[in-house]
């Protein structure tokens, strides 16, 4: 990782004096009352494609009951949640409260659309969802964020569970708590809106991987989803939030339904840093590591934090296919506008890492992009972009690292005319000095004979996406001390 310079070259000077775009929405436009302009455009687009998953399952009864201590010490008088009422969304970093709130683990929400094999579309009626997160770091509350942002009706969750993961869709005996929302074990979640739980008095440890368990009496209607989990979510038919064992669960499905965090509180967590989110497209999200690996270049990262014995708040906030400039229905707002929601609404935000543009660039001017034909977006356009999420992070006190966009020659979208704007963006982002720190993932990822191109080494396959070598090598490139 590398400083910012002010020496520019002619074309990145060139680039400097372009105009900064204004903030996309303002702080009211994400609270729980209502979806964002950019949002409710993405779900009155969505649910396009044909893939719903697999069937509906067939196992019914109910589990074993809870262990004994459920609920104490709950209320909705949690300090720095960042919400107000019974947890309605707001941007801020929960600064200067005694209770200190961070973030454990967060997924985008995304519009429902059929694209891929998922759940999303059809929703959710007298149905159990257990879903399995890894947290970057530890503490001795924990709590747990839904959201039903794209929804266009409210969202009841008749009960939730938490507990430690076993293999599967099974959980530790004896580690099942219920979670509650304002006292209560039901909450419904208004449309556009999100809700965080009461706290819970809980251990959790960095890395740890935890089951978050929802009933869903239904029918939910379409789903506020993540796509890509790259980790196993189970369900079962009726209500098994208390189910110990894995029998029940026989439907599975690689995306996250409304869970979309888990944070804690108190313990030994570093708190007094700020939490890293990583913002981007797909390849912050993770395509094309293993999956249930934890192989992506944000879950390497926060292994290396917790490597030092100070493990960090790593928040995973890429979408697949995402664009800086456009709005998808499947691939989520765009990042100009989604930026304040998905990085600055998350609690007690230090750094985020930056690195979006690659789908902007090889979308432009294609008939035949996801959703209907792309426009041509230009260099100056990129650099607008990217200026406006510098000053949202800067004007909440946030520390911006800019990441190059590495090598795609070869991918299925390539072209010469895109290279020279990957090129001519990546030499603004070293060059311009308006990011306060750059990760040359560039330099980091290519091939020493072609530039242009990933290392063999860390190429999945596609000639765009890192392999898990690659992506470790992109969480390597990232100086700690500079986060």
């Amino acid at each position: 990782m590398t400083r910012r310079s002010g020496v520019a070259l002619l074309a990145a000077a060139a680039l400097a004096a372009l105009p900064v775009l204004g903030t996309e929405r303002d702080a009211a436009a994400v609270t729980a009352s209502a979806p964002t302009a950019g949002a409710a455009a993405v779900a009155a687009g969505a649910g396009e494609g044909t893939g719903t998953g697999t069937g509906e399952g067939s196992a019914g009864g109910s589990g074993a009951g809870l262990s004994s201590g459920l609920g104490s010490a709950h209320g909705t008088g949690d300090l720095g949640n960042g919400r107000s009422g019974s947890g309605e969304r707001s941007p801020g970093n929960d600064r200067g409260s005694t209770q200190r709130w961070r973030g454990g683990w967060a997924a985008s929400a995304q519009a429902p659309h059929g694209r891929v094999p998922n759940w999303s579309t059809k929703g959710f009626t007298d149905q159990t969802v257990r879903q399995v997160v890894r947290v970057t770091t530890g503490g001795a509350k924990a709590r747990i964020e839904l959201s039903n942002r794209y929804g266009r009706t409210p969202l009841t969750v008749t009960g939730a569970t938490i507990a430690r993961a076993g293999k599967g869709a099974s959980v530790q005996d004896g580690t099942v708590r219920n979670l509650l929302f304002g006292r209560q074990r039901s909450v419904t979640v208004p449309a556009g809106g999100e809700v965080r739980s009461d706290g819970l008095p809980m251990k959790v440890t960095a890395l740890e991987k935890l089951a978050v368990t929802l009933y869903l009496a239904g029918p939910t209607g379409p789903s506020t989803f993540h796509q890509s989990a790259y980790v196993t979510t189970y369900r079962a038919a009726g209500d098994h939030r208390a189910d110990i064992g894995s029998a029940a669960f026989t439907e599975q499905s690689q995306s996250w339904y409304y869970l979309s965090g888990v944070e804690v509180a108190g313990g030994k967590g570093d708190a007094c840093r700020g939490a890293v989110v990583a913002f981007g497209d797909s390849i912050t999200d993770g395509y094309g590591s293993t999956a249930e690996a934890y192989r992506r270049y944000p879950d390497v990262l926060a292994e290396r934090f917790a490597a030092t014995g100070h493990p960090r708040s790593v928040l995973n906030q890429g979408i697949g296919g995402n664009r800086i400039t456009a709005d998808s229905t499947w691939a989520g707002e765009k990042g100009v506008a989604r930026f304040r929601h998905d990085v600055l609404g998350e609690p007690n935000v230090g750094s985020v890492i930056v690195l979006e543009g690659i789908n902007d660039i090889g979308a432009s001017a294609s008939p035949d992009w996801p959703g209907g034909p792309a426009p041509d977006v230009s260099v100056a356009e990129l650099v607008k972009g990217h200026r406006a999420m510098i000053k949202q992070a800067h004007e909440a006190g946030v520390k911006a690292i800019g990441a190059t966009l590495p090598p795609f020659e070869g991918a299925a979208y390539y072209s010469e005319r895109g290279e020279a704007k990957r090129d001519a963006l990546n030499e603004w982002i070293r060059t311009s000095g308006e990011y306060d720190e750059v990760v040359d993932l560039d330099r980091a990822l290519s091939d020493p004979a072609d530039r242009d191109r990933l290392a063999p080494a860390y190429d999945s396959g596609d000639h765009l996406h890192p392999s898990d070598a690659g992506y470790r090598a992109m969480a390597e490139a990232v100086d700690l001390d500079e986060l």
